[in-house]
């Protein structure tokens, strides 16, 4: 089992990406998951270089996960996101049936809680908050950069 120094180390590997988004220009979120204790994907939004608006890190860290597994259901898996997943994304992850999703930073106008838990699966397991500040200080880094543009 995943403890929660656990869910900070995760946590931290997708800062990592997120940081690598910030410096590609692209919104800097950062996605990792784990399966049996090790990292099976590990990726950043790519809606810029690849001008997808679907290409955001979770979407990504879907497709890379089931490849690593050889399946399309990750229900043995965790999800580390640095900012709550949106509404496309938590869809996503409910037909992936992800196991666990842990987040970082709130995203109070276009989370998926603001539509309601229903988006995901009904075994999947959510924590959010994990590393809560140095999330959302990178967002408002970036946010900051591009307004100042």
């Amino acid at each position: 089992m995943i403890s929660g120094n656990d869910d900070e180390y995760f946590m931290r590997q997708a800062l990592k990406e997120a940081e690598q988004a910030f410096k590609q220009d692209e919104v800097p979120i950062g996605a990792v998951i784990v399966g049996g204790g090790r990292i099976l994907a590990r990726t950043h939004n790519l809606t810029e270089k690849l001008n997808d608006v679907t290409a955001h890190a979770e979407m990504q860290a879907i497709t890379s996960a089931a490849e690593a597994i050889g399946g399309k259901y990750l229900d043995d898996c965790a999800m580390y996101v640095t900012v709550e997943p949106c509404p496309m994304c938590a869809a996503a992850l409910r037909w992936a049936q992800v196991g666990r999703i842990v987040f970082g930073a709130f995203d109070e106008k276009s989370g998926y809680r603001r539509i309601g838990g229903v988006l995901l699966h009904p075994k999947t397991q959510v924590t959010g908050g994990v590393l809560e500040p140095q999330c959302a200080d990178l967002m408002k880094a970036f946010f900051r950069r591009k307004r100042s543009l």
